[in-house]
């Protein structure tokens, strides 16, 4: 006797049953290998795209193995034209579904690595990528979820331009917060500054404290702390002192004017030897510049080889007290503030005897 099932023989199901097995365990075991294969390789590398390729195909879900086996299985059966073009929908929107896991899933991973390894030296881009790890995987899902309705025909078209409309409209109602959350994302991939680092914006000065989605945080010199929205704070300029790597210095001293030639001749040697006699110093340039109100004024320009200030105000330090001594050998004195004021006689009127 024979059996026919939906236009089909015994035989023929299990022709195809054979086949959805077959497809199912081997897509099972070549994930398996690949995995093991890939997982040994990473091992032996610095790099941490092969640990995402690991973390990102470990999340193949057993489910799409089935479906797979599924739709390959009925491709050797005879179905209705409807029942073959519903399968294969079906099978499309599961190979779709496990696209958006495997992004989803690359997404977490690659954003948890990011976090564990600035967790040091960022703190605060913790919210700020959540953030955008947040609006990426909602992206994934919704493109996926627009392909799958457009697979099964729906018309998405009136669908988007709706969203679109909405999505102006939220825009628009949200831009000054919509505004300070790009901003926030620009601060943390651009990395004008970091948590730490002590910037000067416009005439405020201070460390940068914490890094938010709407606001960054600064403690300012007199210990208050300023707080700037993150679309103002990008639109002014940026001082980053923490990435210095020199320090360029100019100083000026004064003489007075009752100093000879000889010793005026002398004095930029003096500042320079005294100059290049300090450590982690660059001399560039010193001069007599200008007559000034009340004092021969002379200029220095040096470069010292560290951004910190107080290495910077050391050497200054060490040179004021060099200079000091050097002139008080030398006779020279130095210029302050004075006004010299002449009067003159009025002139002798002479008296005439009557």
């Amino acid at each position: 006797m024979r059996y026919v099932l939906l236009g089909n023989d015994l035989t023929t199901w299990s022709i195809a049953l054979g086949i959805g097995l077959a497809v199912c365990f081997l897509l099972y075991f070549a994930k398996r290998l690949v995995v093991r294969r890939l997982a040994l390789f990473a091992a032996t590398t610095t790099t941490y795209l092969d640990d995402l390729a690991v973390q990102v195909l470990s999340a193949t879900h057993p489910l799409f193995f089935v479906l797979m086996g599924v739709y390959a299985g009925a491709q050797s059966l005879v179905l209705p034209e409807a029942r073959l073009t519903l399968l294969s929908r079906l099978a499309i929107a599961a190979l779709l579904l496990q696209v958006a896991r495997w992004g989803d899933v690359g997404v977490r991973a690659w954003l948890h690595h990011y976090r564990t390894h600035r967790a040091g030296q960022d703190v605060a881009s913790t919210t700020s990528t959540a953030a955008l790890g947040f609006v990426v995987r909602t992206v994934i899902w919704l493109v996926i979820i627009l392909m799958i309705l457009d697979n099964f025909g729906v018309n998405i078209t009136t669908l988007v331009a709706s969203l679109g409309i909405g999505g102006i409209a939220v825009a628009l109602a949200l831009q000054n917060i919509l505004g300070d959350l790009f901003s926030s994302l620009s601060i943390v991939l651009d990395k004008p500054f970091v948590v730490g680092d002590f910037i000067t914006v416009d005439d405020i000065s201070g460390t940068v404290e914490f890094v938010g989605l709407k606001t960054t945080r600064i403690r300012g010199l007199g210990g208050e702390q300023v707080i700037f929205s993150n679309s103002d704070l990008l639109k002014s300029r940026i001082r980053n002192f923490k990435r210095m790597q020199t320090r360029r210095i100019v100083f000026g001293i004064g003489v007075t004017y009752e100093t000879s030639k000889q010793q005026l001749s002398a004095i930029p040697d003096i500042l320079r030897e005294t100059v290049q006699a300090q450590p982690d110093v660059d001399f560039d340039r010193a001069h007599f510049k200008s007559f000034g109100a009340s004092s021969l004024d002379f200029e220095t320009v040096y470069i010292v080889k560290t951004p910190a200030y107080g290495a910077y105000m050391d050497v200054q330090q060490a040179i004021n007290l060099a200079l000091f001594e050097r002139f008080e050998s030398e006779g020279i004195e130095f210029a302050y503030p004075t006004q010299t004021v002449y009067l003159a006689r009025p002139p002798k009127t002479a008296v005439v005897a009557e």
